[in-house]
């Protein structure tokens, strides 16, 4: 067994007689989204800080709790705050309550954030649906020694984004009367904003957004065989878009003024997933 593989079945140890069910949809809540866990029928809260050898939140925002509960029939179990690579933390840190999750029961992984726009379509306040990733920019959470127990040593990253699940989501969304944009998220590692020439060659890559979470997340996911699918909210324009200077305040006051919206759009995917 190794070092990973221990570590997780320890932190598995510490939370199997908390966890009231098998979670059906693991659900990761970006910036300003944690009262998304607030409308949920919580069964059980773990914080954080209760599992041992497991990473603890330190951003403002993130909470740092996995919640368990019933939105409408379906269980699930929510992340209320991610950890970053940024905090100091490894990859394999970052990656480490995706895995346990799946180790859960979970079976779909449903990603949200804050993010930046790259696309001059975008405004502050739209929701793009994630179709596809470029995370070049930031070490591969795979990079090590792979025990075939946490999934295959070459994974595909064809549809990283399950097509089905993306299907879902847009009809949810064109239920809701909530518009959603559709683009390729890019992760950098963060905690600074990137350059104004750092977004023109995200842009020339093919980017829509850009954030400092996410991909990593569900590269971990696809290799431990989840489905996936994810959202972003545009908080801002990316640097050099709007010509003005970027700041985190920026982005938890736009997520506030669009997580009704977002938090609706939620429910109401997640309504569909248990459907199928």
């Amino acid at each position: 067994m190794t070092d990973t593989e221990k570590r997780l079945e320890l932190c598995m140890q510490a939370v199997a007689d908390r966890i009231p069910f098998k979670p059906r949809i693991a659900l990761v809540l970006g910036s300003g989204l944690g009262a998304f866990a607030d409308e949920i029928r919580k069964i059980s809260e773990i914080p954080y800080g209760d599992i041992p050898h497991f990473p603890v939140s330190t951003v403002s925002g993130h909470d740092g709790r996995f919640i368990f509960g019933y939105a409408g029939d379906v269980p699930v179990v929510v992340m209320k705050g991610r950890v970053h690579y940024y905090e100091g933390y490894t990859m394999e840190d970052v990656v480490l309550p995706i895995r346990l999750m799946r180790r859960m029961g979970a079976e779909i992984l449903f990603l949200t954030n804050a993010a930046g726009g790259l696309n001059k379509s975008f405004v502050p306040g739209d929701l793009m649906l994630i179709t596809d990733q470029i995370s070049s920019f930031v070490p591969s959470p795979l990079i090590g020694p792979n025990p075939e127990s946490l999934g295959t040593r070459f994974p595909d990253m064809t549809g990283i984004y399950t097509r089905q699940l993306q299907e879902l989501i847009k009809d949810a969304a064109a239920e809701c009367g909530i518009g959603l944009r559709e683009g390729v998220y890019i992760q950098f590692t963060g905690p600074n904003y990137e350059s104004p020439a750092e977004i023109r060659m995200a842009a020339m890559l093919g980017a829509d957004a850009v954030g400092m979470s996410t991909a990593v997340e569900a590269i971990a996911g696809r290799h431990a065989g989840f489905a996936i699918c994810g959202i972003s909210c545009i908080t801002n324009m990316a640097a050099g878009i709007s010509g003005q200077a970027l700041s985190h305040d920026e982005v938890k006051e736009n997520s506030a003024r669009t997580a009704p919206a977002f938090r609706k759009l939620l429910w109401e995917s997640i309504q569909k997933m248990a459907e199928e």
